[in-house]
């Protein structure tokens, strides 16, 4: 299992718009996660930084990222999402989520 850390900036003119957005994540986009071998999914807010967390349980994540990323549903979703999101200035290019480094686990 890989945990996965990530961070993007929300917004604050569309905070209230991610947060409903999220009280009803559409199944099929939670289907796809799941199929990707993505689960324990969550994400968290301070100020205007949207932390997600995620284990992977699969063998190949860049393979079921770009599964996800090619999923009609998710795409939908994303259209809907992206507009509240803001990359962070430690983002790499073209990264909008920008991975964490894990520091410390206490297993």
């Amino acid at each position: 299992m890989r945990r996965v850390a990530q961070v993007v900036r929300v917004r604050p003119e569309h905070l209230q718009e991610y947060r409903e957005l999220h009280r009803d994540v559409p199944q099929p986009v939670l289907d796809t996660l799941r199929d990707c071998h993505i689960g324990n999914y969550s994400i968290h807010l301070l100020g205007d930084l949207l932390f997600g967390y995620f284990e992977y349980h699969g063998d190949d994540l860049a393979a079921d990222m770009a599964r996800i990323a090619a999923d009609d549903a998710t795409q939908a979703w994303w259209r809907l999402t992206a507009p509240c999101q803001q990359p962070v200035q430690e983002a790499a290019p073209g990264e909008w989520w920008a991975s964490m480094e894990q520091v410390f686990h206490m297993p």
